[in-house]
């Protein structure tokens, strides 16, 4: 995309925002089904499968539909939005009251065979590493799953998380470093991790 290309687009997307905040219905609908599917797979990749989900994704779109007036436009919305969704997942884990620490995952020789048994060994994989990152303290675990999981730059975590770079890359590897030690401990996740693995 053209640097021009790109310039034009922030300033649509500005355009929709103030017109959102200024209370026009279509624009709102506009917004919403733009953020729609950045939103919800932001919280996905930090929560994991949750009950929690479907109430987090409405707490996002109040946050969102709020605060769309602070929009600026130096970067698309989604990537606003998704910034808004992570911090609002990372109020909802620093609100909980902690887990015990102790962690059993059963240890379980899986072969990690093509076919259905595959598709159900990474569904099992996923749930286990879930359980390790409900365990974290919320910084890591947000940290985690936006750098390790979902991939994005540090740099960008940092301006998610609001912290340094610096930061940012600590938590990441000391997240990755408690996670590959449970994983030690269990073949299925950590086959699951050396493949590469990423939740759906």
């Amino acid at each position: 995309m053209t640097s021009a290309a790109h310039t034009e687009i922030l300033a649509r997307e500005r355009d929709l925002a103030q017109r959102c905040a200024a209370g026009e219905r279509a624009a709102q609908e506009s917004v919403f089904a733009l953020l729609r599917i950045p939103i919800h797979r932001t919280l996905h990749r930090i929560l994991g499968p949750s009950r929690h989900a479907m109430d987090l994704t409405q707490d996002a779109f109040l946050e969102v539909f709020r605060s769309i007036g602070s929009f600026r436009g130096e970067s698309r919305l989604a990537s606003w939005a998704e910034i808004v969704a992570a911090r609002v997942a990372y109020r909802h884990l620093s609100s909980r009251p902690p887990r015990p620490t102790h962690l059993s995952l059963v240890p379980e020789p899986v072969d990690p065979g093509p076919g259905p048994d595959r598709t159900t060994d990474a569904r099992e994989a996923i749930r286990r590493l879930y359980a390790i990152l409900d365990r974290l303290e919320p910084k890591y675990r947000v940290t985690y799953a936006l750098h390790v999981i979902d991939g994005r730059p540090l740099q960008e975590v940092a301006r998610t998380t609001e912290t340094t770079y610096v930061a940012a890359k600590n938590r990441a590897a000391r997240a990755r470093r408690m996670v590959n030690e449970r994983a030690r401990r269990d073949p299925l996740l950590r086959r699951f991790l050396e493949r590469g693995g990423e939740t759906p």
